[in-house]
């Protein structure tokens, strides 16, 4: 047998690992010249493995899930195998397939003829069970109050078929069985709290233990790979960083009026919509350029002091997850680059087709907020990062305006800045310096400018 290695690519800088979200070929699957072998993951950028052979899929080395380095070989394929696909041990295979699957359809039918399956049921306490479950509780014998003290192993704690065999053979031979405190009904008539108040007290270690509550009609939804990820590496970012935060408002009037004036010519001259992202961007780049120990990472008890600006821009998907593309050297764009890379960025994201680079390398990071309609907020700092800057929403407003002739009520275009950073290595005055030259920037921007 020809072997040919099928290794993890190279996929971008700084770039070490990924990991394993579906497998597309079993092994046996005939491969052809440039099919997708799998699908991989790096950190929230999803991609796909193609082989450059045509072969027989021999053997998978790697489970879903698991983490591959670079370079790490991930499956072996025999590129001799192409015409070997009717040989008689793949005959034996596949009349042995063919076999189950009779069997499984014999099982199905002597079982609907038998009416030995029913719809789902619950008993008192609203706990759900599948009618197999609940069979093999009326044969032998079980009373509701002996099936909500078994503890289930499915999803929710659901009782599956071995969780109540093994309960039923230890009950036979007098072993102890691990038991299930049954959750108390939420609709509870007056005339049972009186019995519910006597009940004994639970121990501290019960107490600890969350109860969940889960009814037969409840939707039990498991967590997308890429909202396990966001909630680790937030939760990371909480246990790491001291969160400190600073807001100040920001009249962005000159900006609103701005972009009004320029955005129908720049579409029809770039092709390219003139956002308030682009402008907030350079803004905040310029602010770092002045600022550069706001642009740094930690490293245990060391600071780094960033080379580059790299921008993270905080994107919401439209299954709700968030991803965070970088704007790299945001302080060398002029405002038509950053426009388009904004833009870019913001569609490639919307589409999944982000390259692994894409998400890589950010310094500080941008999340605007504000197109949910949200005035402020305390951003999370995304790791090893030391802030991030929520935009919120720009609002109408009655302001006083100061002026050489007096003061005057007038309506403004305003918006609050919410500053989080690391208070380990930002003090409170940087922070705010920091947040304050933003509006600064913001409320001197030129009306005039051209684009």
């Amino acid at each position: 047998m020809a072997k040919y290695e099928l290794k993890l690519p190279k996929m971008g800088e700084s770039v070490a690992e990924a990991t394993i979200t579906t497998w597309l070929k079993e092994v046996g699957d005939t491969i052809e010249a440039d099919d997708i072998v799998l699908e991989i993951a790096t950190d929230k950028v999803d991609t796909e493995v193609p082989c450059e052979i045509e072969g027989v899929l021999r053997e998978k080395l790697f489970e879903v899930d698991e983490v591959v380095k670079v370079g790490q070989t991930i499956a072996i394929i025999d590129t001799e195998a192409a015409a070997e696909q009717t040989s008689p041990e793949m005959e034996t295979a596949v009349n042995e397939v063919n076999k189950s699957a009779v069997a499984i359809e014999q099982q199905i039918e002597q079982v609907v003829a038998t009416n030995q399956i029913s719809t789902p049921v619950t008993n008192a306490s609203g706990r759900f069970y599948t009618p197999l479950v609940r069979n093999i509780a009326n044969e032998e014998g079980l009373t509701d109050a002996e099936l909500d003290s078994i503890q289930g192993t499915g999803i929710g704690e659901r009782v599956t078929k071995n969780d109540i065999l093994t309960f039923i053979s230890n009950r036979r031979t007098g072993k102890a069985t691990a038991t299930r405190t049954p959750v108390i009904p939420l609709e509870i008539d007056k005339g049972a709290q009186s019995s519910i108040k006597s009940e004994p007290q639970k121990s501290t270690e019960e107490k600890e233990t969350p109860v969940k509550i889960i009814k037969g009609q409840d939707e039990v939804i498991e967590m997308s790979r890429m909202g396990k990820l966001i909630s680790q590496h937030m939760i990371k970012s909480l246990e790491t960083s001291a969160h400190v935060q600073s807001f100040i408002e920001a009249d962005v009037t000159n900006i609103w009026k701005w972009r009004a004036k320029v955005k129908d010519e720049f579409l029809a001259r770039e092709g390219e919509k003139m956002t308030f992202t682009p402008i907030f961007m350079e803004v905040i780049a310029q602010a770092l350029k002045e600022f550069p120990m706001m642009n740094i990472a930690v490293d245990g008890d060391k600071i780094i002091k960033m080379k580059h600006i790299n921008i993270g821009m905080a994107a919401a998907l439209p299954d709700g997850n968030l991803i965070v593309p970088v704007i790299k050297n945001a302080d060398q764009l002029n405002m038509v680059g950053m426009a388009k890379t904004v833009n870019d960025l913001a569609n490639r994201a919307r589409k999944n087709q982000l390259n692994p680079d894409d998400i890589q390398n950010g310094t500080y990071t941008v999340t605007n907020i504000g197109s949910f309609g949200t005035i402020m907020g305390t951003p999370i700092i995304n790791q090893p990062q030391v802030g991030i800057l929520a935009l919120g929403a720009i609002r109408k407003v009655p302001a006083v305006i100061e002026t050489p002739d007096g003061d005057f009520i007038g309506i403004r275009q305003r918006m609050f800045l919410s500053h989080s950073y690391d208070h380990r290595v930002v003090n409170g005055a940087l922070g705010g310096q920091f947040v304050q030259r933003v509006k600064q920037l913001l409320e001197a921007w030129d009306v005039n400018r051209l684009v």
